[in-house]
């Protein structure tokens, strides 16, 4: 059973907010309350990074590429680097798996929770100040407490997660995120040094306006269901957005109704986006908002995983919307 959701005035702080709601999760003790806050405070640092980028030589590539085949940017690796260490300090996080990373990091303590992150969604986008974001999931450790950690502890369905969210660097900075009672969002006040809540349970509109897929890819899709609902999409006149920044479409959508596709192509058959460090977070949002997340084949959050930097086709956002991918891509 659900349990109630806690209606708080908009504008009281993140940590008000998270002590107001730990009475809903009796077994954690008080630990994914201070593993949030680890990840809030190690996203104002970040933010910070960001902000003066311009200013100090933190832009631009690295030269070499992540296990994904991304070029990885400079803010990649810093904020990489900054949310682990804000992790490994808090004690909460028994393991952590990157994107920037090829396995996973044992934290070596006793914490109960192991993380997915994608430290920088979108860094691409840092030398045109265009919004980027990080995405981050929750889970329990899966074996005993006194064994080590192993590779078995982070190969989780998605609807095994405890927790999820992203943060959203662009005009304000947010924090929304999920414990599987609603969808909330906390916008960052740097006056105060405070994310407070702006956007009190969120809901994602049952059908939207918008599509947004890289238009550069047409010619290389594999799946003729995409192509017949892009040219629907057309006919209708329905609005066309995409950013290039996940985290950036998957908000503008969440709020406004639309939906995002990214399907498997001639040079990516299973997809591109990885289930771990992007998909499994924004598919436990989206359905905690009303909305849907699906390979087109299967429910994002009910997918067993056998590799961690595995990758999947995405079509999320308005439920009507992916339902109606979902039926075009059945009747192939």
């Amino acid at each position: 059973m659900e349990k109630s959701r806690i209606d708080l005035p908009i504008g009281i702080t993140l940590d008000r907010f998270i002590k107001s709601n730990e009475n809903q999760y009796p077994n954690a003790a008080g630990e994914l309350s201070q593993l949030l806050r680890d990840i809030a405070l190690a996203s104002k640092v970040v933010n910070r990074e960001i902000n003066k980028a311009g200013l100090i030589d933190i832009m631009g590539n690295m030269g070499q590429q992540n296990l994904g085949g991304d070029e990885q940017q400079k803010l990649d690796l810093l904020a990489n680097i900054r949310f682990t260490r804000a992790l490994s300090k808090g004690g909460e996080a028994c393991g952590i798996i990157s994107e920037e990373t090829e396995s996973f990091i044992d934290l070596k303590n006793k914490g109960k929770y192991i993380v997915a992150i994608d430290p920088l969604d979108g860094s691409s986008n840092i030398d045109v100040n265009v919004s980027i974001g990080t995405i981050f999931s929750i889970f329990k450790k899966q074996t005993p407490q006194d064994q080590p950690l192993c590779e078995k502890d982070f190969l989780q369905k998605g609807r095994n997660q405890i927790a999820a969210g992203y943060i959203l660097y662009g005009p304000s900075t947010m924090l929304v995120f999920s414990t599987g009672q609603g969808v909330n969002g906390f916008t960052y006040e740097s006056a105060l040094g405070e994310y407070v809540l702006s956007h009190q349970n969120m809901s994602c509109p049952e059908n939207g306006n918008i599509y947004s897929i890289n238009d550069g890819l047409l010619d290389d899709i594999t799946q003729k269901g995409v192509i017949t609902y892009l040219d629907k999409c057309r006919k209708k006149r329905l609005t066309a957005r995409y950013i290039g920044s996940l985290v950036a479409d998957f908000h503008r959508n969440l709020i406004k109704g639309g939906v995002f596709l990214y399907p498997p192509t001639t040079k990516l058959p299973l997809g591109k986006l990885r289930l771990f460090f992007e998909a499994n977070a924004l598919a436990f949002l989206i359905v905690q908002a009303g909305g849907l997340a699906s390979t087109g084949k299967e429910n994002i959050l009910d997918i067993t995983p056998t590799t961690l930097h595995e990758r999947v086709a995405l079509y999320i956002g308005s439920k009507k919307m992916v339902e109606e991918i979902i039926a075009l891509l059945h009747q192939e």
